[in-house]
Formats: structure tokens, sequence, C-alpha cells
């Protein structure tokens, strides 16, 4: 190997070696590693555009769909007794995640881990339930295009109508529920989905993936546990089933029998399911694993903080009663004066008088460094500064392009204007000014 790359005028360096081997390891990611992969993944999703996220909800809506299928159809008159057939449906409806995670999909239930991602500050909130919002209802979007797809296919007819007939025994099932019911076998559906992802995202191999779904995703379905998109394909298969004299008899039901099988019985078990699955997702699993393994990491971005605001730019300090009076004669400017200020407090005499030949960048240099100080310092004025920059920002004699890179934390502005940013301060501006772009 290494003769060939010297024939071929390469060398590997070290880091290069060290890096080929993680990505052949055959070993899985520790826990915390996957923490900051679900935290790296939660951003990369909420930051995918509307196209893209539709596209791959829709998908996920379809992949799941087709779990509940051959789930319906195996367990179909299985004889296997109560247990092992609910084992064997368990088994089967794993294809579902198993397409969402190795083929790539967008599935409402797994996305609820994109709280670490928020709890980390990495995502907005109004990114979080956006992306929430489009991918749910693009799942909903795919698992009823797969159910009228289903539907036509007439496999419901299979074993003299059996097939049609579970589909309906499933979904009224899920209808009959009492709101308490639907709700914490939402929260405890979620919860093992979320798991299962997680020990997806531990594998390396594709092999790897697929055995670390099995099981949570097994035992969820065998205890009947309820999974918001799952229900889209079984409750509205059933109640187009449910329409069909020959598919009720082979069920051994009327019409009486199934008279919270429709539209609004559909909608009554989304809303508590859909409320566990949140639950489940976001606080048995994101919120534990984000504290367990990630919270010190934003800890320490606020001692970075602290540390800046003790050694490089204060809070701003009022003006002195002479520095009021040359700002109301004309004589300086509110730029001049906030510079004064902060370099008075820290700078050295020489460097106070070399104020005074300071030009216009040195000196807006200074006042956006006092600006993020006091940002960094006051969380009132972050949040004004995020929500109404304008009003915020009325009293500083800043021109539109700095009021507008202050505002939104433009920080390719910020590096070639306030020079070089430390790494406290750059870290700061990555993590707090940069979010701004997102809420506003």
């Amino acid at each position: 190997m290494k003769e060939q790359d010297r024939e071929l005028g390469h060398t590997i360096s070290p880091e290069d070696m060290a890096e080929m081997a993680k990505k052949t390891a055959s070993d899985c990611l520790s826990p915390a590693e996957v923490a900051r992969k679900a935290e790296t993944v939660g951003v990369t999703k909420a930051k995918l555009d509307v196209l893209s996220t539709v596209l791959l909800g829709i998908l996920a809506g379809i992949f799941i769909g087709l779990g509940a299928m051959l789930c319906t159809l195996v367990t179909t008159d299985a004889g296997l007794g109560f247990g092992l057939t609910k084992l064997l449906g368990g088994v089967v409806f794993c294809l579902g995640l198993v397409l969402v995670v190795v083929a790539g999909a967008e599935l409402f239930t797994g996305n609820c881990l994109l709280v670490m991602a928020w709890f980390g500050g990495k995502v907005s909130f109004g990114r979080l339930l956006r992306n929430w919002g489009l991918v749910y209802s693009a799942n909903l979007a795919g698992s009823l295009a797969l159910v009228g797809l289903m539907f036509y296919t007439l496999q419901w007819g299979f074993n003299s109508n059996a097939v049609g007939a579970n589909a309906v025994l499933v979904a009224n099932a899920k209808v009959d529920l009492s709101f308490t019911s639907a709700l914490t076998r939402g929260i405890l559906c979620n919860a093992l989905v979320c798991l299962a992802i997680w020990l997806a995202f531990s594998a390396r191999t594709v092999v790897g993936k697929i055995f670390g779904i099995l099981f949570p995703i097994t035992a969820f379905v065998a205890a009947g546990f309820e999974h918001s998109v799952a229900n889209m394909y079984f409750i509205p298969m059933g109640i187009l089933l449910a329409n069909k004299t020959a598919v009720l008899q082979a069920a051994g039901l009327t019409s009486a029998g199934v008279a919270n099988l429709n539209v609004a019985g559909f909608v009554g078990n989304l809303i508590p399911v859909t409320i566990g699955n949140i639950i489940g997702g976001s606080l048995l699993v994101g919120a534990v694993y984000w504290t367990a393994y990630l919270r010190q990491d934003r800890a320490d971005v606020w001692m970075a903080i602290r540390r800046w605001l003790k050694t490089m730019a204060p809070s701003l300090r009022p003006t002195k009663p002479k520095e009021a009076a040359e700002l109301a004669s004309g004589s300086m400017t509110l730029r001049e004066v906030l510079a004064r200020a902060v370099l008075a407090k820290h700078a050295k005499a020489s460097e106070t008088v070399a104020l005074d030949r300071m030009g216009s960048k040195g000196l807006r240099e200074v006042l956006a460094r006092a600006v993020l100080a006091k940002a960094a310092g006051d969380d009132t004025f972050f949040t004004r500064l995020a929500q109404e920059p304008d009003e915020v920002l009325r009293g500083y004699d800043l021109n539109p392009e700095e009021r507008a890179a202050l505002s939104s934390g433009d920080i390719e502005w910020l590096q070639s204007r306030v020079s070089a940013l430390d790494d406290s301060l750059g870290t700061w501006v990555t993590l707090r000014l940069a979010s701004n772009e997102e809420k506003r």
C-alpha cells in the first residue's frame, strides 16, 4: 500500500489514516457520539428546503404504510396463537422503518429527536415546528395515497376477504380506544421508535442499522402501542373496507359494530396518539439523552461567553456628563462616545489617546464589539435585538449596513468589519446571533 502510494506520488498522513480507520471500523458509535450525531442530523433536517422535506415525508408515509400492509397480510389467519402472531406482525412491520432509515425519508415520529438540536440552541423553535408540520402533513398524504392504491389492488379480497376483515378489525380496535389509552400507547410507541432510530444512528453498516431497528419496532407492534403515521394507513383502509358487506361479514361485524370507524374516529385517534408520540420521542428519549450527554456542551459555551465578557468587552456603561455634553454639542458622535467608554475601561492610556486618531472603520469595530457584549451579557437586550432590532438599535449611530449585520447575525460582515473574532466571541456569534436569521 505504501509503495503504491509512493509510486503515485501520494502520501497518507496519520490524520488521514485515523479517519480511514474510523470509517471502516466495525464497532458501533458510543452513546455520547450518537447524541452528537442526532443533534447534527437534527440541524440538517430542520434546514432542509420545503420541497425536499415534503417529498421525503410523502415517501415515509408510503414506507410505513407498506409495513402496515405487510403486517395486516401476514397476521391474517396465521394460526400461531395470540403472542406469536403479534410477534410475527412486529417483525414484518419493521419493513417500514428500515426503508425510512436506509432508503432515506422524513418520518414525523423519528423527527421528534429534532428537539435535541433545539435544546442545544442550534435550531430555532420555529424551524422545529416547521419541520414537524411539513413532515406530518406529508406523511399523511403518502399514507392516504398508498391506501388508495392498495384498495384498488383488491388485495383485501385474498383468502375469501379474510385480509380485508383483518384490516377492519385492526382499524376498528384503534378508533374504539379511549383518549387516555391512545395517549399512553402513543408515548410508549414513540419511545421505542426513537430508540430504534438511536440504535440505527450508532450502527456503521446497513446490516447493523436493520438489527438496531428490529427489536424496538417488533416490541411496540407486538405490545399494541400506537404509531400516528402507521394509523394513517390502518384506519383509512379500515374505513374504506367497512363499506364492503362481504368484508364485514368475514370479520363477523355489523354496521353498528363499526359505528366509530369514520373520519371523526380517525381524527379522534390521531390527536391523542400524536401527542403521545411527541411526548415519548421528544421527552423520554430526546430530552433525556440531551441532558445526559450534551447539556455540558452548552454550559461550556456560556462559560466562554462569561470569560470573554470579563476580558474583552464589558457591558456598555452610561456616558459621563462630559461625554454627554460633547454629544449634545455635536463635537462627538454616539459611536465615538461608546468607543471611548469601552476603551477607557480596558485599554491602556496610550490606546485611549490613540482613539482620537482612529478612523471610522476602527470606531465601527469598537461599537460592534460593544453591542455584541451588551447582548451577550443581557438576555433581555439580546431578545429585543432578535425580535425588534430597529427599535433596539435606534439610539446607536449606525449606518444601514451595520444595523442589518448586528440584528441578523451576519457572521461574514462581523468577521470582516470587527476584525478577527476570538474563539469565545466567535462561538457566541455562531450559536446566538446566527440563529436570528431562522427566527425572523
